[in-house]
């Protein structure tokens, strides 16, 4: 039967009495399983916005939204925007991405340091490799 299809004859169970048998394509069987084995999580960028004027408990709150983004096994992108004359003093921000740094002792790695990039402050936390 199984000529006559095309197909192959595959033993399933060989300890049972009489062996069992299914007619199957047993190369896309194989093709199927190592696709299966292969298949991985797709890392997400999750995206946490902040102002320069954030304060301690809303801070918290962030910082508890990235680690939980982090051990999803997702990477975290912090955004800080300057509105009007805040621009002028951004060493405020970078202060607020040191206590994030300090809030964040832990199993994280910093892939891209906090960069000014026009009227934003753009940093990258990913979860470490296991």
């Amino acid at each position: 039967m199984a000529r006559d299809r095309g197909s192959d004859l595959v033993e399933v169970s060989s300890n049972s009495a009489p062996p069992v048998c299914k007619i199957m394509d047993f190369g896309k069987y194989k093709y199927q399983l190592s696709k299966k084995h292969s298949a991985r999580k797709t890392v997400d960028v999750k995206e946490v916005k902040i102002r320069p004027q954030i304060t301690d408990h809303d801070l918290q709150l962030k910082v508890r939204n990235i680690r939980r983004f982090l051990d999803e096994g997702d990477k975290a992108k912090v955004t800080m925007f300057f509105r009007g004359r805040e621009i002028v003093r951004p060493e405020i921000g970078m202060k607020v991405f040191d206590r994030i740094n300090e809030l964040l002792t832990g199993k994280f790695t910093i892939e891209q340091k906090p960069k000014l990039e026009g009227n934003h402050i753009t940093m990258v936390i990913a979860p470490s490799s296991k």
